[in-house]
């Protein structure tokens, strides 16, 4: 067993991929030393097959954690080969070199594969249902990543934020708020906001389990959020009463607030197996 494996990370520039990057600086009790290789489009291409040939054969790597992907999910309904092309097809490529080379796939995907007609914690068992052209190509790409590499593992998340990276609601709202005496803000739409920050770790101590265990068979469909179920209002409030902003923030309904793309009204998603499977949560 090789003491120090590499883990490939695609997406680095995103909020996940910078946030492992972070860690990677840190000294964490319970992560084992890795060899880190960060991409972005500009050094792997994901979109051209040969690209990710030549990389595999000239990099040895042990562990590919996928965290590129088409997040614009209303722009989606209309580029939507290209959405398809980062969230599915790449992804198969990826999976099958994977495959070709022994690497073990960690591959995220969302809560939008589903309807949000339920109202109990969504399993990994559920129907799958996306209402939404970015959760078609992310269900896509879920099923031709374990279709197309036996070791994968695919990490279903939701609402991520990061306080530090990118793009996403929990800095809109700051700049809103900082911005504006009042803001209206969804409060029909129920999930869990995920820490980008919480999703990395998770994502290395997973890394980490199923590499101290050569035996490792529990691949698949596994589900990680944060742990407060609330709607994107009780979100905002939140995120204006931590941040001491002197603004008021009133309740809308999705009905009152149309978007190109449809979202799913409950996205809470249970955590059992994960818990169970790689102690964890």
């Amino acid at each position: 067993m090789n003491p120090k494996p590499t883990i490939l990370v695609t997406g680095s520039n995103g909020q996940v991929g910078q946030e492992i990057q972070e860690l990677t600086k840190l000294s964490l009790p319970g992560f084992l030393d890795f060899n880190f290789i960060f991409t972005d489009r500009s050094q792997l291409d994901l979109s051209d097959n040969n690209s990710i040939k030549a990389f595999f054969q000239k990099n040895k790597i042990d562990f590919c954690i996928n965290c590129a992907a088409y997040t614009a999910v209303d722009k989606a309904e209309e580029d939507k080969e290209n959405c398809r092309q980062i969230n599915a097809l790449s992804v198969e490529e990826l999976a099958k070199e994977c495959q070709k080379q022994k690497v073990v796939l960690i591959h995220i995907s969302t809560d939008y594969v589903f309807d949000g007609s339920k109202n109990s914690p969504y399993l990994e068992t559920d129907q799958t249902n996306p209402i939404n052209y970015y959760g078609q190509t992310k269900l896509e790409g879920e099923k031709l990543a374990l279709d197309n590499n036996s070791k994968t593992v695919v990490v279903r998340t939701s609402w991520v934020y990061s306080k530090k990276f990118g793009k996403n609601f929990y800095k809109t709202i700051l700049r809103l708020a900082s911005e504006k005496p009042q803001i209206k803000i969804v409060s029909d739409q129920i999930g869990c906001p995920t820490d980008a920050k919480d999703l990395a770790k998770i994502l290395l101590k997973m890394v980490t389990k199923i590499h101290q265990n050569p035996d490792f068979k529990n691949f698949g469909i596994y589900h990680f959020s944060g742990n407060k179920i609330m709607s994107w209002f009780d979100f905002a409030k939140e995120i204006v009463a931590e941040n001491n902003l002197n603004c008021e923030v009133l309740t809308i309904l999705t009905s009152e607030f149309p978007t190109p793309a449809k979202r799913p009204m409950y996205s809470v998603m249970g955590k059992n197996k994960i818990a169970e499977d790689f102690s964890l949560v």
